[in-house]
Order: C-alpha cells, then sequence, then structure tokens
C-alpha cells in the first residue's frame, strides 16, 4: 500500500533528507511549512502559519494517510522567553495535540511523533553493580519511567501523553519514537562546534575520557520513521532508536577527523578536572555533554519491525566528517 505522507518541519534537518528518502521510494508528500520562505523544491506544501493551540491544518491533512511530525520548538542555548516553559508548551503540547485531532477528523490513519530521548532523562541512569562487583552503566529502554528535565523535555513528554490520549478517543494510530543526538551531513548545533575544532586543529583536553554514548545518524532516523509510518505492528509503539553502536568522545573525534583529513589533536586530562572547568566558567551543561554517557537500547524497533540500522556509526561519521570537509572545512 502507497501512503500519502503529510511532514511537519520538512525544511529542517531531518525534514529534507526526510522527505527525499520519501520521494525516492515513489510515495507521495505535502509538507506543512509556515511560511514561503522555508519552501522545498518539487514538492506540495501547505502553509499553516505559526504551530500552536489553533492552527488551522484543515488543508494540509486533505487526503493524507499518515502525518510524520517533526516540527517543534527546540532546545535553545541562550532562552529569551520571559516564559520558557508556556512557549515550549504551546508549539509542543498544545501544537501537537491540536494537530491530532485535527488529523484523527480528517481521516488520517497514523501520526508518527518524533519525541526525544531527553524524555527518559537527561545522561545515563544511575550504574548498576554487577554480579561480579563491576559496576556497570545501565541503558535506557522504552519501559523506564520518563524523567524528563527542563521545558523542552518535560514538553515532549506532556506531548507524548497527549497523544496517547487522543489515540485512545479517536483511534487514530500513534508512533512515538525518541532519538538520541542525531547527526549528518547538514547537522548543526553542538555536534558541528566538535567539528569546527578538530578541522581547525584545537588541542582538545578529552583523551582520558572514557564514556559511552549513543547517537544516530540522520539516514537511519530516516529509515526508522519510515519503518514506524508503514509497518502494522508499530501503532501504539514508543521506540527508542540509535545506530547500535556507542562510541566515546575521544573515539567520536578521531572518526570525524580521519573522515576530514586533519587528525583530531586529543590531549589528556582528568575528567573531574574538566567539570571543575566547567562549574568555574558556567559551562557545567556543555562539558557533561562531552565527559557524560548517555546510551539507548534500541531492541524493541529491532525487533518488533525488523528494522536494521542501513548504515553503520563509522559510515555515519565519515560521512559526516567528508560533509564539513567539502562545504567549510580548510584545505
Amino acid at each position: 500500500m502507497r501512503h500519502n505522507f503529510l511532514i511537519t518541519g520538512a525544511s529542517g534537518f531531518v525534514g529534507r533528507s526526510l522527505c527525499a528518502e520519501l520521494l525516492r521510494q515513489g510515495y507521495a508528500i505535502r509538507t506543512a511549512v509556515r511560511s514561503e520562505d522555508a519552501r522545498i523544491d518539487n514538492v506540495e506544501q501547505a502553509i499553516v502559519g505559526p504551530i500552536g493551540g489553533g492552527t488551522d491544518w484543515t488543508d494540509a491533512l486533505r487526503g493524507v494517510d499518515v502525518v510524520i511530525h517533526l516540527a517543534a520548538r527546540v532546545h535553545v542555548m541562550r532562552e529569551t522567553a520571559g516564559d520558557p516553559l508556556a512557549e515550549f508548551l504551546e508549539v509542543n503540547l498544545h501544537g501537537t495535540e491540536n494537530l491530532a485531532r485535527q488529523a484523527a477528523q480528517a481521516g488520517v490513519k497514523r501520526l508518527v511523533y518524533v519525541s526525544s530521548i531527553k524524555v527518559n532523562g537527561e545522561g545515563c541512569p544511575h550504574p548498576l553493580l554487577l554480579s561480579h562487583g563491576e559496576r556497570g552503566e545501565r541503558v535506557y529502554r522504552e519501559s523506564d519511567a520518563p524523567n524528563p528535565q527542563g521545558p523542552y523535555a518535560v514538553s515532549k513528554w506532556q506531548a507524548e501523553q497527549a497523544l496517547h490520549r487522543v489515540a485512545k478517543e479517536t483511534g487514530l494510530e500513534v508512533v512515538i519514537v525518541r532519538p538520541p543526538l542525531v547527526y549528518g551531513p547538514g547537522v548543526k548545533g553542538n555536534f558541528i562546534k566538535l567539528l569546527v575544532a578538530v578541522d581547525k586543529g584545537i588541542p582538545l583536553p578529552l583523551a582520558s575520557v572514557r564514556n559511552k554514548r549513543s547517537l544516530i545518524y540522520l539516514g537511519n532516523l530516516v529509515d526508522a520513521l519510515i519503518a514506524c509510518a508503514t509497518h502494522p505492528t508499530a501503532a501504539g509503539q514508543t521506540y527508542l532508536v540509535s545506530d547500535g553502536e556507542d562510541i566515546s568522545t575521544p573515539g567520536l573525534l578521531r572518526l570525524l577527523g580521519a573522515a576530514m583529513g586533519h587528525p583530531a589533536r586529543l590531549l589528556p586530562c582528568p575528567p573531574a578536572l574538566l567539570k571543575l572547568a566547567g562549574r568555574l566558567t558556567g559551562k557545567t551543561e556543555q562539558v557533561e555533554r562531552l565527559l557524560g554517557s548517555l546510551r539507548v537500547d534500541s531492541g524493541n524497533i529491532r525487533r518488533e519491525l525488523g528494522w536494521v540500522p542501513p548504515y553503520t556509526l563509522r559510515q555515519g561519521l565519515r560521512a559526516t566528517g567528508e560533509w564539513y570537509r567539502d562545504v567549510h572545512g580548510r584545505n
């Protein structure tokens, strides 16, 4: 069965890649954009304006079978809103619930919601004491009690709960996907700062870090979203997704450097000293991202949907590093 898709947030990092892959596979798609400025060439679009509790989705939803909802107010480093939680809730909670209810009324069969691993929490849960006396790290799973911290994560968790209510009341099939950090060609935010540092040969005091982090390559996330949109078994499920291979921060930097042709310059430094420096400079959050672990168990989507990431972690990092080298890198 070939579905007609509506993609929100289509002009973003994930959205553009998702639209391209859906078109490649022969699906009919429409994009919901806030203004003409977000146009994607050769794709039907519906201008819906700002997303919130009052957005009119009538034209966008006409003839649609499946919605993949990517649009969101995302985490920002320098928050300027007087009431950040209210701003996040308006877009991520009220905007999502409003879309879901209108989708159900329009006869849409399924809505795939891209949430966040931040619903599970920040960093890894507390370590387990293993039977042989060693300490091991837990990984996040769908069965964990949610522990969202901060306005963005809280808004995503509340949106998930609202979608379950809509599904129960209307019969709309809802699938929730919680990805960790997404990387790939076109990536922005903190990840590109790492690429810049490696490319410029900046010495980084991270050689002594022994963390483990789960990531997901853009191409793998796109593939997982299409599986969640089309596989009958996915209805009503929540899935954590990742590349399936965890990596340390030094390992990540070394692979990116190799792809860019500029080996990462890593220096040894005790992590405790780096944490202290983070506290003294007010950059605790940024330092923790580099030092901390966050591991995801993506076994459920693999077992239930038969999903296998089409790209390995090494392939994804190589593609990302090569993209940066070709577009931004030094000669």
